[in-house]
C-alpha cells in the first residue's frame, strides 16, 4: 500500500520568499528585480495622480471654475493608462515566471525520483498530487502574492516620503500606524500556515487512499469488500472539506481584521487633517494631496495579507517539492566506510579477472536496528550464472540494488574488473545492465512494443526469437497491453521483461543480466526453456531465485541472509 502522506518540512520558517526558489528557479530572481522596478514606477505614478487631483480640486474650490480640468483630465488619463500597462506587464511576468518555476521544479522532482528509484518514503499518489495540482498552486504565489509583496516593499516607503515632504504630522501618523498591519498579518499568517499544512496532509491522504482503492479494486471485488471502502473514502473527503472550509473562514476573518486596521488608520489621518484645515493650519491643496495618498500607503500592505492565502497552498507544495528534491539527511544513518583490508580504495580488488567482485558487503537502512544485508562475498566470472538464494528478507534484493548502484553499501565493496564500482560513471554502468525485477514495468501498447524497449530497432524476427527464448512462445507480439501491464498475467509480464533483457544482451547494449525471481509464475516447460536460453547465450547473469531448477542450472549458488 502507499506510504504515509508526504508533509511539508517543518524545519524552519523561511520568510515570504523561500531562498531555495531563488537558488533553483533563476526566473524568480529576475522577476523580483523587475517587480521592485514596477513597484517604484507605480508609486511614482500614484504620487503624480495625487498631485494632479489635489491641484485640480484645490483650484476648483478656490476659483469656482472648471478650467483646471483641461489639463488634469488628460494627465490623469495618461497616469491611469500607464498604471494599467504596468499592472498588465507585472501579471504577464508573474505568469511566465510561475510557468518557468513549475517546469523547473517538476524536472527536479522527476530527476530526484529517478536518482533514488528505491526510495519508498514518497508514494506514487503523493508525487502525482504534488507535480500536478500541488505545484499549480504556485500560480497564486507568483501572480498575486509576490507582485503584491514587491508593491508593499516599495509603494508605502515612497508614498510616505511624499507625505513627509507635504505634511510631517500626517507622515508621523502613517509611520506609527502602518506597522500594525504587518504585525496582525504575521499573527494571522502563523495560524493560516499551520492550517494549510494540515489541509495539505489531509489532501495527500485522500489522494493516497483513492490511488490505493483503484489499485486494489480487483482484489476487493474478489473478496466482496469493494463497497465497504466507500465509507473510508467518504470520511477522507469529509475531512478534506472541513479543512478547506476552515481555511476559508480564517481567510475571511483575517481580511476583515486587516481592512478594519487600515480603515481606522486612514480615519486617524483624515480626522487630524480635517481639524487642521478648519483652523487654517494646512491649505486645501496639501490636505487633498495627503488624503488621496494616505490610503495608497496602506493598500499594498493590506493586500499582502489578503493574497497570503492565495500563496499558502503554493508554499506548502514548494516545501513538499524540496523535501523530495533535497531530502533531509538522517544524522543516524551510517556512512559508507572502508573495510579493514582497504576494499573501498582505488586499488585493484581481489580478482581483476572477475567481471564482478563482491567483498564483505553489508548494508543497514537509515533508522533500521539491524542490517538488511549481512556480510556477503562472491565473484562473478564472465559467462557464468550465479544464483542468489536465501530466506525472504535476507537482503537479496538489497544486494541487487547495490550491484546496480542504486544504494551505497554501509560497508564492504564492489569491483568491476578490478575497479571500484563507486568510482565508475554510474549512468554508463547501468546502461550496460539488463535488469528484470519482481514487478517489471510495462508501457501501454503491444507486447512487441514492450520487448523493443530493449532494442528500439529490433525487427519482428528478433522480437519473436526473444519471446520464444524467454519461455513465451504463445505470446503474440501484437497482443495489446494496457496500463500497468493490464491484459497480461504476472508470469507473462515476467516473460516479456526477460525477452526485453535478452534483446539488450543480444544487441550488445548490456553485458550483465540481473534477474529477480525470473521464473516465478512459470511452468516447468517455460522455466526449462528460459534456463536453456540463458545458458546458451553465454551471458553473465546474477539470478535471485528459490526454484531448484534455477539453482541446479547455476554455475555457483550463494546463500544470502543465513
Amino acid at each position: 500500500m502507499s506510504a504515509a502522506p508526504m508533509a511539508p518540512a517543518r524545519a524552519s520558517r523561511r520568510g515570504p520568499i523561500d531562498p531555495r526558489l531563488l537558488q533553483r528557479a533563476r526566473a524568480t530572481r529576475g522577476y523580483l528585480i523587475l517587480g521592485v522596478l514596477v513597484g517604484c514606477a507605480t508609486a511614482g505614478l500614484t504620487i503624480v495622480q495625487a498631485w494632479a487631483l489635489a491641484h485640480a480640486l484645490g483650484d476648483i474650490f478656490e476659483t469656482q471654475q472648471l478650467g483646471s480640468l483641461a489639463w488634469a483630465v488628460p494627465l490623469l488619463a495618461a497616469v491611469f493608462g500607464a498604471k494599467g500597462l504596468l499592472a498588465w506587464w507585472n501579471q504577464w511576468l508573474a505568469h511566465r515566471t510561475a510557468a518557468a518555476v513549475k517546469s523547473t521544479l517538476r524536472r527536479d522532482i522527476m530527476a530526484a525520483r529517478l536518482a533514488r528509484p528505491i526510495d519508498s518514503s514518497v508514494s506514487s499518489a503523493s508525487l502525482i498530487t504534488l507535480i500536478t495540482q500541488g505545484l499549480d498552486a504556485l500560480d497564486g504565489y507568483f501572480s498575486k502574492y509576490l507582485p503584491q509583496l514587491m508593491l508593499a516593499l516599495t509603494v508605502p516607503a515612497i508614498i510616505t516620503v511624499a507625505i513627509l515632504i507635504a505634511d510631517p504630522t500626517s507622515a508621523l501618523i502613517v509611520v506609527v500606524t502602518l506597522p500594525l498591519i504587518p504585525i496582525f498579518m504575521a499573527l494571522v499568517g502563523w495560524t493560516t500556515e499551520a492550517r494549510m499544512r494540515k489541509r495539505w496532509r489531509i489532501q495527500t491522504r485522500l489522494a493516497n487512499h483513492f490511488a490505493d482503492l483503484v489499485l486494489g479494486l480487483p482484489t476487493l471485488q474478489v473478496f466482496g469488500r469493494a463497497t465497504a471502502q466507500a465509507e473510508g473514502l467518504r470520511r477522507s473527503e469529509a475531512a478534506h472539506r472541513r479543512e478547506t472550509m476552515g481555511t476559508l473562514r480564517i481567510s475571511f476573518l483575517s481580511a476583515m481584521v486587516l481592512e478594519l486596521l487600515a480603515t481606522l488608520s486612514v480615519a486617524i489621518v483624515a480626522v487630524a487633517m480635517g481639524f487642521r484645515v478648519v483652523f487654517y493650519e494646512v491649505d486645501l491643496i496639501t490636505a487633498f494631496f495627503v488624503l488621496i495618498l494616505a490610503p495608497e500607503a496602506y493598500l499594498p500592505v493590506r493586500q499582502v495579507g489578503v493574497h497570503y492565502h492565495d500563496a499558502a497552498d503554493g508554499v506548502a507544495a514548494a516545501e513538499a517539492a524540496f523535501a523530495v528534491i533535497d531530502p533531509p539527511v538522517d544524522p543516524d544513518a551510517a556512512p559508507a566506510s572502508n573495510t579493514p583490508d582497504g576494499a573501498m580504495t582505488a586499488e585493484p580488488g581481489p580478482s581483476e579477472r572477475a567481471l564482478l567482485s563482491v567483498r564483505d558487503l553489508e548494508h543497514t537502512y537509515p533508522g533500521a536496528a539491524s542490517p538488511a544485508l549481512q556480510q556477503v562475498s562472491f565473484e562473478v566470472t564472465a559467462g557464468h550464472i550465479v544464483a542468489l538464494t536465501g530466506p525472504s528478507g535476507g537482503g537479496k534484493t538489497t544486494l541487487l540494488n547495490a550491484l546496480i548502484g542504486f544504494l551505497k553499501p554501509t560497508s564492504g565493496g564492489i569491483w568491476v574488473e578490478g575497479r571500484p564500482l563507486h568510482g565508475l560513471d554510474q549512468d554508463a554502468w547501468r546502461a550496460g545492465i539488463a535488469y528484470v525485477g519482481q514487478h517489471p514495468g510495462m508501457i501501454t501498447g503491444t507486447v512487441g512494443d514492450n520487448v523493443r524497449l530493449g532494442d528500439p530497432e529490433a525487427g519482428e524476427a528478433a522480437v519473436r526469437s526473444a519471446l520464444d527464448r524467454a519461455g513465451g512462445p504463445e505470446l503474440s507480439p501484437w497482443q495489446r497491453v494496457g496500463d500497468g501491464g493490464e491484459g497480461l498475467s504476472a508470469g507473462e509480464r515476467r516473460r516479456v521483461a526477460v525477452a526485453r533483457a535478452l534483446l539488450r544482451i543480444d544487441t550488445g547494449r548490456a553485458r550483465l543480466l540481473l534477474l529477480d525471481e525470473p521464473t516465478a509464475g512459470l511452468d516447468a516447460a517455460a522455466e526449462a526453456t528460459l534456463l536453456g536460453s540463458l545458458r546458451g547465450s553465454g551471458t553473465t547473469a546474477v539470478v535471485v531465485s528459490h526454484r531448484p531448477a534455477v539453482l541446479a542450472a547455476a554455475d555457483r549458488v550463494i546463500e544470502v541472509g543465513r
